[in-house]
């Protein structure tokens, strides 16, 4: 069980993703439900201290060189464009767009994308670990919802 709550913990850092993958595949192992969703935003939230401080430097270093140049600049252009749109969604309450756009589990949205976002849009760092920690675990509670829908429906249970 050990192993399984391991490959949970990991799958839920990969970026793209995150949490929104780590629980129907923990559901998939069978695991419990409340240890796999906490192993799960334990493992989303551990990056976003790293993405928020280094991954635009790294990003913008990486941008010009021969081997990693392209993965480097999809992740700035994603990462502008996620900035620009919650930008422009939010006005004011970016807080709150950053929630919703970590909180509401569809592709290219997550902790990753958020985190970088919130870094080129300069938010604040504590601003954006709390919006992005409540939006990881509102993700888990609809990721829930969706396992417990997708696996009942298979198994008839």
């Amino acid at each position: 069980m050990l192993k399984k709550f391991l490959i949970v913990f990991f799958i839920s850092m990969v970026p793209l993703i995150e949490l929104r993958g780590a629980i129907p595949v923990s559901q998939g192992f069978g695991l419990p439900i409340i240890q796999s969703y906490i192993i799960c935003i334990i493992g989303n939230m551990i990056p976003v201290p790293f993405i928020y401080m280094f991954a635009q430097k790294v990003l913008i270093w990486g941008q010009d060189k021969k081997i990693v140049g392209g993965v480097c600049t999809f992740f700035i252009t994603k990462g502008r464009k996620a900035g620009e749109k919650l930008q422009e969604k939010a006005g004011k309450g970016l807080f709150w767009a950053l929630f919703l756009f970590v909180g509401i589990p569809l592709p290219g949205t997550g902790a990753w994308t958020g985190t970088l976002a919130a870094s080129i849009l300069g938010m604040k760092f504590k601003q954006t670990v709390i919006a992005v920690m409540a939006g990881v675990i509102f993700a888990g509670l609809i990721m829930i919802a969706l396992s417990f829908g997708i696996f009942s429906a298979v198994t008839g249970k």
